[in-house]
Parts: C-alpha cells; structure tokens; sequence
C-alpha cells in the first residue's frame, strides 16, 4: 500500500535527524536517488545518458540544493549539465558541488530569458528544483515568467526531452494537490522519504506525472498517513474469495433499486456490474418495463416487487438512471439508506437522501454532484471549485454527511468521516463514457453485499474497522479501472463501452487474485504435492 503524508509530516519526521546534524546526509541521498531515477528514466526511453543536455531549474533553497546535488553527480556520468538559478542565488554547497562536477550556471534575468527557454526546450531532460514542500502560493515573478515561457515553447516546438520534478512540481501544494500555476507538468515525479499527498489527487496529480518515492532515512519517525492507495498486491488480499461449501446466499445478496423510464440502461449496466464482481445474487426492484429489459439483459437476475423492507438483502445499491420525478424508486432510495444495512447511492438518489448517514453508506458523486451535495448543505463550492481542491471537498462532504464520500474522476478519492482517504488512479481516460459510474456502484454493491463482519484482513493493512467502508469503496475503483484498463487494452488500447468494463471485471478480478493465491500455494506447497 502507498502511504501519503503532507509536507509538514514530512518536515516533523526529517527535525530529529536534522538535529543530530544529518541535513547534509539527507540531502545527498536525496540527490543520489534523483539522480539514478533520471538515469533509469534514460534508459527506459533508449536513450544515452553520456553527452545528454539537463537543464535544472534552480531554486534558492534545500530543493534547488537536492537539484544541483544531482546535477553534479549527473555531469560525473558525462552529462552537459546547466542551472538555471532562478532566484539570483542557490545553497551555497551544492552549487560548488556542481560547479566543481563541470556544470555551467546561467543566471535569470529578462535580458536572457530567451536564451534560457532555449537552453531548457534543447535539453533532453529538465529538472524542475525551484520550490519544495514548504513553498505555498506558488512560482512568482521573473521565475513565473519563464516557467510559463518553458512550458509553451516546449509544446509549440513538441520538445521530445522530459520533465523530471525534484520532489514534487513546482507549484503544487503538497498537501492539498492545489495547483497555482504556471506549473511545469512532469513526466516522473522524484519525492524523497515519503509520497506527499498532493501528488496523488487532482489536480496534483496532472502535473506529477509517475511518482517514485526514493528512501532517505526518515521513513520510521513518520505518523500515520492521511492518504493511502491501494496497490495490486493489496487488491488481492481485500477481494473476496467464497468457501468451499458457499452458496448464493452465504456470498451475499444485493438489492438494486435503479433504472427509470428515461434511463433503463442505467439499471441494467449496475446489475451487469454487480454480476460480474462476485456476489451470489442480485434481486432488482423498479419499474416493470425496467424489469423486464433487465430480465432479458441479464437473465440472472432476480425481479422483485414491493418495498425495500418486504426484501431480503445483504446491501443495496441506489440510484443510477433515476430522476427527480421518479418518487417510488426515490422512497425505496431513502428506505435504503435508512435500513441500517451497506449501500452504495449514485446519481439520482443523492438528491433526495437525507443530510446525515451511516459510514456504511457510500456516495458515489461526480464533481458536480458533489458540488451539489455541498451547497445543499450550506457550502458556496461550485464544479470549478470542488475538481481545483478534490481532496478538501471530498473529506468536508464526508465529515457534513457522515457518510463515505466516493468523488469520482481521474484519480477517484473516498473520503472516511473522520478524514482517512484512499486515492485511486487505476483506469484510463477511455472509462470517462456514459454508464461507466453504473457499472462502479454495481462492482462496489457487490463488494458491499459480500463484506462479512471479520474485520481482520483490514487491521491486517492498517485499516481500522471504522474505515473499512472507505477501503472496500475503493477496492470497488481499482477493480472498475484495471477492468478498464483490461477491456481498452484488449482493443489496442481503442475506447470502449460500459459493457465492455463489466465484461473484463471476471478476469481482471482472476488476475488480481492470482497473486494471493500464488503466496497461498506457496505457503502450503508441503502439504499439496503437484501430481
């Protein structure tokens, strides 16, 4: 699992080393692991490194140290390195280092700015070190000037090198993942000690690029993240496996309650969905000509009538494709969620729940619901505001509600009431398509029908009782974007269809497995002998 932490909890671990006179042992091995990335990242494009042009763009203080560091050890490998100061001055030890490694050092001013554009739009890789961690507000001045000259001439000329950021991009908040531009987008992020939570939510995470974290020693004074993300490895041991003498009912039952006359389809991709992600049965309750497209879309299903109490479920699902004027599905929506059992609510339904819920309740809003969903409780944010601070906007509909607050996007956060997030970037841009959320509440209802009271696989992780809510919402998103993944990556990487996700979830699911049950075969190879 990647574990995220904000600056200053970066900062809060680094202070007893830097009191034993370590700031100088930090920094090299800061500069060390930047540097080595940036070899790594030459030789996976194909590239030589001997020869190659690097221009860092320095800043006066410890990241432009870390940059020029690195830059020295890259001319020691017979790079043609130069700096760029941005501010007049730099660290004063590591610009000699970098000065006695060869490194040529050019100076901002207007009368040379085009020369320095020029410099940094020939090089093969430009090292982004002007602010770090503690920097708020952003690039200012003539260093914002020429920043915003880079980063247009880079694209008017379709420069072929690649933005390396030294930390994190300059101008992203390392805690909030707000961006104050200009900010130079990178291709890999090199963070040191620890990921910083505004590399992994937007709109952050557009200008980080990949995201390598290098060890520098600080790793064991740090607290406890306030954002995690869940890696293949972690998917592989939340999924649910039935038992060897299980039954539809012992793998869990969920309830659906979507689909309308204006949008039946919707009903009938959350129950593919939910089909596909492992539940033992799925039991639809809804208008009869919406029962019945499902019943032939998907003969599986279970058609019921009646009111939510009158059925016996494990979770429900709630709202896809329903509207305001479909009063009976939005009663059995409210049923729901008052029920006391796990649901999972999307689209339509978010309107008409009520202000505070249970943490086993999962919204699954977009921006602009969520924007919604905020005013309605007495917030000003509208759709602009909520995708400039998705992190900010996510944990205060979670604390308001009281709910598990899932935003969906490119990187999809799910918010804990008490302010644990999980942030998942899965997918591809090819799951932006209409249906694909139906099919997200359906994976995740199934999750939440199959989710027992063993809480143990979670304390296992880190993961409190309390919070679990929040891992399996976002066990549902890694599911739903590696199955998008699977199905455009099937197509030649083309686009695709909703179906199409719900289709790829039985052997997304399978592969993802297959590393829980290879540790389990191995764990037990002396008790199997192969035949």
């Amino acid at each position: 699992m990647i574990s995220a932490y904000t600056g200053k909890q970066v900062r809060q671990a680094e202070e007893p080393l830097l009191a034993a006179g370590l700031g100088d042992v930090l920094m090299q091995r800061a500069a060390h692991g930047l540097a080595n990335a940036v070899v790594r990242e030459f030789k996976s494009r194909g590239l030589r490194t001997y020869g190659a042009g690097v221009a860092v763009l320095t800043g006066k203080g410890n990241n432009g140290g870390d940059g020029l560091y690195a830059a020295a050890f890259l001319a020691a490998r017979g790079m043609r390195t130069t700096a760029i100061l941005t501010a007049g001055s730099a660290h004063p030890q590591a610009l000699a280092a970098f000065e006695q490694a060869g490194g040529r050092v050019l100076y901002l001013s207007d009368a040379a700015s085009g020369a320095l554009v020029s410099e940094a739009v020939r090089a093969d890789v430009v090292i982004d070190a002007v602010l770090g961690t503690g920097a708020k507000g952003g690039l200012r001045g003539s260093a914002a000037d020429l920043v915003t000259a880079i980063a247009d001439a880079r694209a008017q000329a379709r420069a072929e090198g690649f933005v390396v950021a030294c930390d994190l991009p300059s101008g992203v908040d390392a805690d909030t993942g707000a961006v104050s531009t200009p900010a130079l987008a990178a291709d890999l992020t090199v963070t040191f000690g620890a990921a910083k939570t505004g590399l992994l939510v937007d709109p952050g995470a557009d200008y980080a690029g990949r995201v390598d974290v290098v060890p520098i020693g600080i790793e064991e004074h740090l607290d406890q993240p306030g954002l995690r993300r869940l890696e293949d490895a972690d998917v592989a041991r939340l999924l649910p496996h039935p038992a060897r003498r299980a039954h539809k009912y012992s793998r869990g039952v969920l309830g659906v309650v979507a689909g309308s006359a204006d949008y039946p389809g919707a009903a009938v991709l959350a129950c593919r969905g939910a089909l596909a992600a492992g539940v033992g049965m799925v039991r639809y309750l809804g208008p009869p000509e919406v029962a019945d497209l499902v019943r032939r879309s998907c003969p599986e299903m279970v058609c019921s009538t009646g009111a939510v109490a009158d059925n016996r479920v494990q979770a429900w699902l709630v709202g896809s494709g329903m509207g305001p004027d479909d009063h009976d599905q939005l009663q059995r929506a409210r049923d729901a969620v008052t029920s006391g059992l796990p649901v999972v609510a999307d689209a339509g339904a978010l309107p008409a729940l009520p202000d505070v819920m249970a943490p086993n309740v999962v919204l699954t809003p977009h921006a602009g619901e969520l924007a919604a969903l905020l005013k309605r409780l007495g917030g000003e944010e509208d759709r602009a505001a909520v995708e400039a601070g998705t992190l900010a906007a996510v944990r205060r509909a979670a604390a308001l509600t009281g709910a598990t607050v899932l935003l969906k996007g490119a990187t999809t956060l799910v918010a804990a009431p008490a302010g644990d997030v999980f942030s998942q970037a899965d997918g591809t841009p090819w799951l932006a398509t209409a249906g694909s959320g139906d099919v997200l509440a359906g994976i995740i209802g199934a999750l939440l029908a199959q989710e027992d009271s063993d809480v143990g696989r979670f304390r296992e992780m880190g993961v409190e009782p309390e919070q679990r809510w929040a891992a399996v919402a976002a066990l549902g998103a890694a599911l739903h974007g590696k199955a998008g993944r699977a199905a455009s990556d099937a197509c030649s990487g083309g686009p695709i269809a909703a179906g199409g996700i719900a289709d790829a979830i039985p052997e997304t699911w399978g592969k993802v497995s297959m590393l829980s049950n290879a540790g389990v075969r191995k764990r037990n190879s002396h008790t199997l002998p192969l035949r």
